[in-house]
This record gives structure tokens, C-alpha cells and sequence, in this order.
């Protein structure tokens, strides 16, 4: 008899937005250069990655996490993406990866210029989910940029439907959770320094979604226990968490992350 896995659902904050929660990360499906990982890797082609969205469909995954700087992963959704509806997209802005390099711009152009090449590439009319890919200054982004508030005139204009921060400290998610729907942090029983954040968040019905649960990769090389249940049960019981995004090319990884979940 085979075994039936179905992740359950969470409610983004107040977005009013169902993600499961698991998100399936997909750096891997488009760049391969200049990434954390603790091993390279060769990208997918078409018939694997299709393998593996028809996995995430039936183990009930809808959320979907990708970027400019990750590469061609967009323009590879757009392509193989089916059933536009079921999915919950989230991207970003910000940052773009050229010549194997990361450069940050978070201007009112380059933002509403992103948006819609975003839109293009994913082959979608509106955009579930927008996030700054922050660059480390997320107070400087914020206050002196016109990041946050092209995004806002972009979501009153249906373009997407919520935004908010990806951020690298502490303060910058504090303050992104005042003037936006979503945070993107870092939480792993190695890292809780953000942990006050998702409290926050929680406070304010604001949507949390989970980065590096495994440490980019490095925290399941280098544990001779179970990381991989442990440090998704540990992020998934802290109150707040909508969802965990994870990246994978690998069906069975992604099987066994929702195993882990239901555990």
C-alpha cells in the first residue's frame, strides 16, 4: 500500500494568502554559480524539474519560491509551471545575479521594471508574493529607498498581492512587520537571533515564512543525527510560522521533508 503524504496548510498572516507549509526553494533550478550549497551541482532539465512539481502537487505543496537572482529559475516556472491557480508564487526584487556577481538595486524603477519582467517571466498576470531580496541594509532599504512603497502602489494596483521583507537583521524585519504583509528570516536551532521578529509578527497577524532551516545545506552534512526533522519541526511548532521554504531538485528530499513535517 503506498504511503499518502499530504502537507497541511497555513494561512499567510493577514493576506488572507493559503501556503502550505512547505515551500519548495528553487535556486537549484536556475543558477548554479556563486550559491552556499556544501556540494555543486548540475541544473535540471525540463523533464526532471517536471517531475518535480508533479511531486510538490501531490504531496500538496502550493508555495513556490524563486528570484531574479536565482538565475533562469523564473523564466523555467513559466515554461513548466501548469495550473497557475493551484500555486502560491512567491519573488523578489532587488538583487540581480550577472556575470557571476550580485548587484542591489532597490530604486522606484528598477522595482517596478523587476515587477514586470517578474510577471513576464512567470508567465503570470499577477504575482502572489513580493519580497525585497535585501542586500544587509534592510533599515537603509526601507527608510531612504522607494523600495516598500513602489510595492505598495504595485499591490493597490493588483499587480501582486502582497510584499514584504527578506532581510538579514533583526531591526530591519522589526520594521519591515510596520510598513508590510511578510517577512522572510532566518530561524535554525543554530540561528534564533530573528526569533523576535516572528514573535512580532505573530502580535501583529503578520505572514512568516522560514530561510535556511538547514543552513544552506551545511547543517545536514555536518549533523550525524536527524536534522533534517529536527530542524523542520523546530522552525514549523514556533508560533507565527506560516511556512518553511526549502530548495530541492531531488523528489525524494522533497518527499521525505514532508515526512518530516507530519512527524
Amino acid at each position: 500500500m503506498n504511503e499518502v503524504l499530504m502537507i497541511p496548510k497555513r494561512t499567510l498572516g493577514s493576506t488572507g494568502i493559503d501556503v502550505s507549509c512547505l515551500g519548495l526553494g528553487t535556486v537549484k533550478l536556475g543558477r548554479n554559480q556563486g550559491v552556499k550549497y556544501p556540494s555543486s551541482f548540475e541544473l535540471p532539465d525540463d523533464r526532471h524539474i517536471l517531475n518535480l512539481l508533479a511531486t510538490a502537487t501531490e504531496l500538496g505543496i502550493n508555495l513556490i519560491d524563486t528570484a531574479p537572482a536565482y538565475g533562469i529559475s523564473e523564466q523555467r516556472l513559466g515554461e513548466l509551471l501548469w495550473d497557475r491557480q493551484r500555486w502560491v508564487i512567491c519573488t523578489k526584487t532587488g538583487e540581480e545575479f550577472v556575470d557571476g556577481q550580485s548587484r542591489f538595486d532597490f530604486s522606484a524603477t528598477h522595482t517596478r521594471a523587476s515587477i514586470h519582467r517578474s510577471l513576464k517571466r512567470l508567465n503570470t498576470d499577477y504575482l502572489d508574493l513580493v519580497l525585497v531580496h535585501s542586500d544587509g541594509r534592510d533599515r537603509e532599504i526601507i527608510e531612504h529607498s522607494d523600495c516598500f512603497e513602489t510595492l505598495a502602489r504595485l499591490k493597490e494596483a493588483g499587480n501582486i498581492r502582497a510584499f514584504g521583507l527578506s532581510g538579514k537583521t533583526v531591526e530591519g524585519g522589526l520594521l519591515a512587520l510596520q510598513h508590510s504583509d511578510v517577512v522572510m528570516v532566518t530561524f535554525n536551532p543554530d540561528q534564533q537571533e530573528e526569533r523576535q521578529v516572528i514573535q512580532q509578527a505573530c502580535k501583529l497577524n503578520k505572514g512568516v515564512l522560514i530561510k535556511k532551516a538547514f543552513a544552506s545545506g551545511h547543517a545536514v552534512v555536518d549533523s550525524s543525527a536527524d536534522p533534517v526533522r529536527s530542524n523542520l519541526q523546530f522552525s514549523l511548532q514556533e508560533p507565527g510560522v506560516s511556512a518553511v521554504v526549502v530548495g530541492t531538485i531531488n523528489p525524494h528530499h522533497l518527499r521525505d521533508n514532508v515526512r518530516a513535517c507530519l512527524d
